[in-house]
């Protein structure tokens, strides 16, 4: 029965080969060494090697070039901005030890090249005012209009066919809107076929078209923005009962709201430093605007107009241009960042 149980020596052989391949492994029994201190049998754990770590490995040639391009970019764009703040201020604190700046920022009267000259700015910023404003309620409801419509209604094709043209007008010249202000909007519509009493500029034409020079920058921005709100958020909404223009209006839109705020900033930008179609359609003569009909000089077609070579570099006359300039940088500053902390306050992130 014994000899039953006992596997035959055939069985029981095996190749040195394969008995060393499936001997299990013993683990060593740590026994204390003598004065040295050591361990014997155990195995230390193997060191990482510094140099072979993702942040202390050895850069390619190509990325190093690459890494001092970016920041030879970032350091001068810097130094472009302080160069133009200088270039703004040194010429402005010249012209603010012959003219008081409560004169300049609170004068009714700008004739800086008049013998009795004045140099009130006021004139200047109204015109300025009133062309950015009758932009933005030209390009904000018309450029929202699109980002909602890309976004939330229009099929692929239609997108194909709205993007295209709104790249078109982003890429059409200032100076062609400027004349299509001045010869068909100003002449053709107000005064031939609306009859509207008005002379041979206006604010409001050029208002408009720079409006509809604003939009693609509106909705191109705003319509980016809407695309990022999740699909979680839509799906939600349609499951409450909420049709689609409730969900774009109620859900989507107050979602993507940072983004819209950057967008009408970025508009109000461009309309506040917008040159050519002001100095084409809205006029020459710096007065008081109060209607939208009538014509004023805004503070970049003063400034285009005046920075042709009549002025004697180092005059008071040259160095109201760097006035103008730096008054126009700080309002577009301060727009920035009065825009820079209502993004921050309505940020989300998904």
């Amino acid at each position: 029965m014994v000899d039953n149980l006992t596997a035959p020596p055939a069985a029981a052989a095996t190749t040195p080969a394969v008995a060393e391949a499936t001997e299990l492994p013993v683990p060593a029994t740590p026994t204390t060494a003598g004065a040295g201190g050591s361990v014997a049998g155990h195995v230390p754990a193997p060191r990482s090697n510094p140099a072979q770590s993702l942040t202390t490995a050895v850069r390619r040639p190509g990325e190093l070039v690459a890494g001092w391009l970016l920041r030879l970019a970032a350091w001068l764009t810097i130094a472009i901005t302080v160069g133009i703040v200088i270039a703004l201020i040194v010429p402005s604190i010249e012209f603010f030890t012959q003219v008081s700046p409560f004169e300049f920022l609170f004068g009714t009267r700008w004739a800086p090249r008049f013998a009795d000259a004045s140099f009130g700015v006021i004139p200047l910023v109204t015109a300025t005012a009133w062309t950015t404003m009758i932009a933005l309620l030209t390009a904000v409801p018309i450029g929202l209009g699109t980002a909602v419509l890309l976004s939330e209604y229009a099929k692929p094709g239609i997108r194909k066919v709205l993007k295209p043209i709104l790249e078109v007008l982003a890429g059409v010249p200032t100076v062609v809107y400027g004349l299509f202000a001045l010869e068909f909007v100003q002449s053709t519509v107000f005064r031939d076929w609306l009859n509207l009493p008005t002379g041979s500029f206006s604010v409001l034409a050029a208002g408009l078209v720079m409006g509809v020079m604003i939009v693609p920058t509106v909705a191109s921005l705003s319509e980016d923005a809407m695309s990022a709100v999740p699909n979680s958020m839509r799906q939600g909404s349609a499951a409450l009962g909420a049709n689609r223009m409730q969900t774009s209006i109620r859900v989507v839109f107050p979602a993507a709201l940072s983004g819209i705020v950057a967008a009408v900033v970025l508009g109000i930008s461009r309309a506040v430093g917008e040159t050519m179609i002001v100095a084409i359609a809205a006029g020459g003569q710096a007065r008081i605007v109060t209607g939208a009909l009538e014509q004023g000089q805004t503070m970049t077609g003063f400034i285009a107009n005046a920075a042709l070579g009549d002025s004697r570099v180092g005059s008071l006359e040259y160095d109201t241009l760097f006035a103008v300039g730096l008054l126009l940088f700080a309002i577009t500053l301060t727009i920035n960042v009065i825009a820079i902390r209502i993004v921050r306050r309505f940020r989300e992130a998904y």
